[in-house]
């Protein structure tokens, strides 16, 4: 299972990464909404934990633009 945090508030964002990863889960850690944005579109992530309160995108605006996209990753 691949997961992706979005978190713009780095110390938290590789403790997020950190214990997801503990558990035996990929991580990937995006700290902008724009670059969170296009890792989630690759349709890669099984699930993605995003902040809202980003810079360039909020998370509202993430899960707006992936939805339109027809991206259906939990969140």
């Amino acid at each position: 299972m691949r997961i992706l945090v979005i978190e713009d508030e780095k110390r938290l964002a590789f403790t997020l990464a950190d214990m997801i990863g503990g558990a035996g889960y990929y991580t990937d850690v995006s700290h902008d909404g724009a670059e969170g944005l296009e890792l989630a579109q690759t349709g890669i992530y099984d699930a993605i934990v995003l902040d809202v309160m980003l810079p360039g995108e909020n998370g509202f605006d993430v899960v707006k633009k992936l939805r339109k996209a027809h991206v259906q990753t939990p969140v």
